[in-house]
């Protein structure tokens, strides 16, 4: 097999935030560690999508799922890059033909952050208080929980939020602990919000790679450092997901976990307002976590009314 290297360097395409950056670095170096390969066999190309230069309108306005990710893809399919770098959050379910979405790095924390320059934890904050998110996930499961609570529209970067705090924009926030570890900004974090209190987003803490379908050379490099547990959490949360025909404009949340041989799985919607959850979970064998997945989604598509997804 023809490694990377100086002369044809291995093109790894990536959004340009520090979180994205980081998580492209890390994918560079466990391919350097895998295959004895020198950071030269390698090139970072940053490629800005809708979703980075749309600032000032809710994800669910502009368009949901895929906004991170089609000007990358689009990039791979047309030979600019050689494999795409995702948040598997962002990811929609469905691949564009003609590209593939088999390799997964081990899982960072799943949970969700609790980020405020005055109050320690969720449960501290007084009635009133202005909350901001930009994920409707979170708007929802935390106006279900506590609907005393304002919520305003809070996107950007870890920096941005951090700023909006300091400027007094709200007095919380949320950030995914995965990103803030990947960052070594933990610290951040106020607390860390127990998965029990809220569920994640599906695949949050995942990076993905994808590449083009029929590149063998490209697939045996990233076979080399694909996590299959994490491969296996992913099958049955993205199959739930799928089955819902989640977007960015769909309250959803889910979680798999790795009990030896078995699966654990836990599936929550969510009307936008908050104002009613359904929740369900099955155990199943871990190689039986992707029917698991569409089956829990559709008992609990059976279980909401007409209408409960899109909040009528």
């Amino acid at each position: 097999m023809t490694m990377p290297d100086a002369q044809t360097p291995l093109k790894i395409g990536t959004r340009g935030s520090p979180l994205a950056l980081a998580q492209a670095f890390e994918t560079r170096r466990r391919l350097m560690e895998r295959h004895g390969l020198s950071e030269d066999g390698f090139e970072i190309v940053i490629i800005k999508t809708t979703g980075d230069r749309i600032q000032d309108r809710s994800l669910s306005e502009i368009g949901g799922k895929g906004l991170f990710t089609r000007e990358i893809e689009d990039a791979l399919l047309d030979g600019s890059i050689d494999i795409a770098v995702h948040s598997m959050k962002d990811m929609p379910v469905a691949q564009p033909d003609g590209l593939v979405l088999d390799c997964y790095l081990p899982r960072e924390d799943v949970r969700d952050a609790f980020v405020s320059r005055q109050v320690s934890r969720l449960a501290d904050l007084a009635p009133g208080a202005v909350v901001g998110t930009s994920s409707l996930r979170r708007r929802a499961q935390l106006l279900n929980r506590r609907p005393d609570l304002r919520v305003v529209e809070f996107r950007g970067n870890v920096q941005t939020r951090l700023r909006k705090l300091d400027e007094g924009v709200a007095v919380a926030t949320f950030l995914a602990m995965a990103g803030l570890n990947r960052l070594n900004m933990a610290s951040v974090a106020r607390s860390a919000i127990d998965v029990d209190d809220m569920l994640p987003a599906v695949a949050q803490g995942a990076i993905g790679i994808e590449r083009r379908a029929g590149d063998a050379r490209i697939a045996r490099l990233l076979a080399g450092i694909h996590d299959a547990p994490t491969g296996l959490r992913l099958a049955a949360e993205r199959a739930f997901l799928a089955t819902l025909d989640g977007s960015c404009q769909t309250p959803i949340a889910g979680l798999a976990l790795l009990e030896g041989d078995r699966l654990f799985l836990r599936g929550e919607i969510l009307r936008p307002d908050g104002s009613e959850a359904i929740a369900g979970e099955r155990r199943v064998l871990a190689s039986d976590g992707a029917a698991a997945g569409a089956d829990l989604a559709r008992e609990l598509l059976g279980r909401a009314p007409s209408g409960f997804l899109a909040g009528h």
